[in-house]
């Protein structure tokens, strides 16, 4: 199944479906320009990521598969996402992941101006990660951050202040760090309230970036088996999403393969 977009030209293209999603074939290059694109024109996108556990969260639950699928973009963040879509018989060009991607994001946004509003994780991580990047690219404009433990409720005192800190820095990029699928649960109530050009998801972005969460050896990560890693550094938290996630996305791939949905 695909799902038919088009651009700015005219052209229509056809986009890879897998489970009910469609997933954009990006690079990191051409995602950067894409929102370097939609901030430089001051419009508002939404631009969500998948990977296997949101892939399944999605088959799950119609109101975030239908989220996605209204994003503007949505990329990939996991091999095996983009082994799901070859066994459908569609390519997509790279895995792009925040704890590798982020980097390449902050220094691409200090060289265009495009300025950071750090939304999620505990208190004072976002913070250190900001500090992180700074030290990185002395350029990078953060605009603002705050942790990820307040009342989410819409109409909320906590929420409405969490919204107007936003709204008076007015950030370029909102990248908002939850988890799933509370981050994308939130924007979808909040999102038509915001003063940002691009919002992001980014789930524990902060704490690779700032240092809290290690991730496995360049062996692993960078041959598909971050997932693996993962789950050996947090084994209680996350052996289900892996152990059970995995094999049961796959599953239900091969069912997509062979008609059987």
């Amino acid at each position: 199944m695909t799902h038919q977009i088009q651009d700015k030209n005219g052209i229509k293209t056809e986009l890879p479906c897998v489970l009910g999603v469609r997933i954009n074939p990006l690079n990191a290059l051409s995602l950067n320009e894409e929102i370097h694109g939609i901030v430089e024109a001051n419009k508002k996108a939404l631009i969500l990521h998948v990977n296997i556990h949101c892939m399944n969260l999605a088959y799950d639950n119609e109101w975030l598969r239908e989220f996605l699928n209204r994003a503007y973009l949505v990329f990939c963040d996991g091999a095996g996402v983009m082994l799901g879509a070859r066994l459908l018989g569609f390519k997509i060009p790279e895995r792009i992941t925040y704890a590798d991607w982020m980097w390449q994001l902050s220094e691409y946004a200090a060289l265009k101006s495009m300025s950071f509003f750090f939304l999620g994780g505990r208190p004072g991580v976002a913070e250190k990660a900001a500090a992180r990047l700074r030290e990185r690219f002395p350029g990078l404009r953060i605009a603002g951050a705050h942790h990820g433990y307040f009342d989410k409720t819409k109409n909320g005192e906590e929420n409405k202040f969490v919204v107007k800190t936003i709204n008076m820095v007015k950030p370029g990029i909102l990248l908002v760090g939850f988890g799933m699928p509370l981050q994308e649960k939130w924007l979808m109530a909040n999102w038509d309230q915001i003063d940002a050009n691009v919002a992001l998801t980014g789930g524990a972005v902060f704490d690779y970036v700032s240092g809290e969460l290690k991730r496995g050896p360049k062996w692993m990560t960078g041959h598909g088996l971050e997932w693996l890693a993962r789950m050996i550094i947090e084994p209680r938290r996350l052996w289900r999403r892996y152990l059970l996630g995995n094999p049961l996305f796959f599953f239900r791939v091969l069912r997509q393969r062979f008609n059987l949905v």
